[in-house]
């Protein structure tokens, strides 16, 4: 049986969007009995996010956590058999089964997952700097929940925020770096935090003046990528605090309010020109008219070509 590793291109926040081709990544050995492994790399907000998929033919162990870094792995499907975390390698884990769980391991610390006769398992591991989640998050985090492992940990809603994030990895839409800094900083709140530096009251919105300024700098990078640490920080505001508070002001998320905003753009090219899709796609940040077709059709209930065709005669 061939055994196969395959890796997609890492990305980190400041490079780049992810391509869309995969690359082969170096022949090193697979866990006993993944008979294939596929990775895909992104980093949000100093958090890199790391999606792997196992194609298992039997039981499978492998290490969690990372050397110098506390993680967070999850699993997202597991076909053929359940999965567990375990303190030791060969030990059952005396935890009942929780479908969803999550797991954070200390840098450095062993911690193993465990699958049963697993035939196909999705795993997504998030990894943070510890220093960055208060620096960049405006988080004031509890360093001693940092140093200990937690096996099991039962958060519906954190395993969503992660699905979220898992789904968009390899998206290289402009807008999906506002959507996962702040999915990244809704987990870090929810697995990390005691209290925000700055927290809001409940329902306040940004001041006219910091509403203007985040408007003023979405509209000229428009329709370029913005990091949500760059936003909250012309209005000096947490992450946390700035997505809510421009929730609050705007009735949208800051990604949903750029997207909005490429849409109402392209609206105008297509009632003021001749322009093709794929040239109106390009000028307003998308992979192609494919992705832009179906970003407009969502927002709008119609395609870019009706929707021209229905108004210019």
């Amino acid at each position: 049986m061939t055994l196969q590793r395959t890796m997609h291109r890492p990305v980190d926040d400041a490079a780049a969007p992810p391509a869309a081709a995969a690359r082969t990544g170096p022949a090193v050995p697979l866990p006993d009995n993944v008979t294939r492994l596929t990775q895909a790399q992104r980093g949000w907000n100093a958090v890199q996010l790391t999606v792997t998929d196992f194609q298992c033919a039997g039981p499978v162990v492998h290490r969690l956590g990372s050397d110098d870094q506390v993680s967070m792995s999850t699993v997202l499907q597991e076909v053929g058999g359940r999965c567990e975390p375990r303190l030791r390698k060969n030990r059952p884990s005396p935890l009942a089964h929780r479908p969803r769980h999550l797991t954070v391991v200390p840098p450095g610390m062993e911690v193993w997952g465990y699958g049963d006769q697993l035939r196909f398992a999705r795993d997504a591991t998030l990894q943070f700097d510890a220093d960055a989640l208060e620096a960049r998050l405006g988080l004031r985090v509890d360093a001693d929940g940092l140093h200990v492992p937690r096996l099991g940990i039962a958060d519906d809603h954190a395993w969503t925020l992660v699905r979220l994030l898992a789904d968009v990895v390899d998206d290289p839409d402009p807008s999906t770096q506002l959507y996962g800094d702040g999915l990244v900083t809704a987990v870090c709140a929810r697995l990390f935090a005691g209290r925000q530096n700055d927290a809001p009251r409940t329902g306040a919105g940004l001041a006219p003046w910091q509403l203007r300024r985040v408007i003023e700098r979405l509209d000229d990078r428009l329709p370029a990528r913005v990091e949500l640490a760059e936003l909250a920080e012309l209005a000096g505001l947490s992450q946390s605090h700035f997505s809510k508070a421009f929730k609050a002001s705007t009735g949208l998320a800051p990604y949903r309010w750029q997207l909005d905003a490429r849409i109402r753009r392209a609206k105008a090219l297509l009632l003021d020109s001749d322009a093709p899709l794929e040239s109106v796609a390009e000028a307003t940040g998308f992979a192609d008219a494919v992705h832009f077709g179906k970003a407009f059709r969502k927002l709008v209930g119609a395609s870019p070509g009706a929707w021209r065709t229905d108004r210019k005669h």
